[in-house]
């Protein structure tokens, strides 16, 4: 988490400007998940465990998807499998690392006043936060199972597909 807590923090001016209306670049991005995941569903050797070294190389990857149109969980889980380790872990390990991440954004949102806590929205912050929490269980269970049985081309298809319609309409 640490590469992409150092984008966040020092690059959060030049990745908010990348998602204005960049459908071209958005397009691009989606190829690149799409390519992939198409490499790690091919992965045949996806035993070993996360090292120190595996943890950094994912953590580039993580930092490398605050670009819009890479998917975080596609390009965490994706190049921990195709540095061989364990699918099913790779999955989980995604999820983990992006928890402290949200929570220092939280913190900076907060501190900067960017993100104001009064009790009269208390009830819809945390409502969006139950929800939010219930729908990443239940996207991380479905992810972990597609993981396991080697199913990423599945989204592989869908990113490569969105992301050749979006370069093919702003061209």
């Amino acid at each position: 988490m640490l590469p992409a807590g150092f984008v966040g923090i020092f690059f959060e001016e030049e990745l908010e400007a990348l998602f204005g209306n960049n459908i071209l670049l958005v397009g691009a991005m989606l190829v690149v998940t799409a390519l992939l995941l198409f490499l790690a569903d091919r992965a045949k050797k996806t035993t070993k465990k996360v090292s120190f070294w595996d943890a950094l190389i994912i953590g580039v990857a993580q930092a490398i998807a605050m670009l819009p149109g890479i998917s975080r969980s596609g390009a965490t889980i994706s190049t921990s499998v195709i540095l061989g380790n364990d699918k099913s872990k790779a999955a989980r390990f995604s999820f983990l690392m992006v928890i402290p991440l949200i929570f220092g954004k939280i913190a900076k949102d907060i501190l900067s006043g960017d993100l104001s806590y009064h009790t009269d929205n208390f009830s819809s912050l945390s409502a969006g936060f139950l929800a939010a929490f219930i729908a990443g269980l239940f996207a991380c269970t479905l992810m972990i199972r597609l993981v396991k049985n080697s199913q990423l081309k599945y989204f592989a298809y869908y990113c490569l597909t969105v992301g050749v319609f979006a370069i093919i309409t702003t061209l």
